[in-house]
């Protein structure tokens, strides 16, 4: 049976090398709270930079910069792959829009 590491491949051959630890360094720095705990009026500080729409080994996209955002490592291992399997997001923020971006209030 293949490992994931097998199946995926390095996180370096991913495009995760020192290059990518650089420019998430410089991005944290510059943004350093949770952008999904903000939207709950909650301030926590972000730990990692999020793809918002996943690269999937698309290179121009990995480094667009539009499409990255920080996120806590709770935000980014539970709601965010939870947003990605299909599902949604409960709650609403301090005026009462949904969290959810698909959400048919929004």
């Amino acid at each position: 049976m293949m490992s994931v590491t097998e199946r995926r491949g390095s996180a370096a051959s991913r495009g995760y090398g020192h290059k990518w630890r650089q420019a998430r360094d410089g991005w944290l720095r510059k943004h350093p709270l949770c952008a999904m705990c903000q939207r709950r009026d909650q301030v926590t500080p972000a730990t990692v930079v999020d793809h918002i729409v996943p690269h999937r080994g698309d290179m121009a996209l990995f480094w667009d910069r539009d499409n990255w955002q920080s996120l806590c490592k709770p935000c980014h291992d539970i709601d965010k792959a939870r947003l990605e399997a299909g599902g949604s997001l409960p709650g609403c923020d301090s005026s009462g829009v949904p969290l959810d971006p698909g959400h048919h209030w929004r």
